[in-house]
């Protein structure tokens, strides 16, 4: 029964792989589309191996905890690059 269901999930990973690599996306649009992913890549291991999957609430503050680390970074390379040009 779980083979149809992960058949399908990889289908759908698939699918918003391919959106993904559109240039023209919509920032929101993009950001969905990277969270469906999480939880499509979540579900099929709630399907494929069970008792093993985090909770919804589980990926989504994982999600945001790792979101809110890629701004940091993001924020300390620009401040890091705008020291080293001042520098030069």
């Amino acid at each position: 029964m779980s083979q149809p269901i992960l058949s399908l999930l990889n289908d759908a990973e698939s699918a918003l792989r391919e959106n993904l690599h559109h240039h023209e996306l919509d920032a929101t649009a993009r950001s969905h589309m990277e969270r469906a992913l999480n939880h499509i890549r979540e579900a099929y291991i709630a399907t494929n191996e069970i008792g093993k999957a985090r909770t919804v609430q589980q990926l989504v503050n994982e999600c945001e905890t790792l979101g809110k680390l890629m701004l940091r970074i993001q924020r300390n390379r620009s401040a890091s690059i705008a020291i080293k040009t001042i520098h030069v």
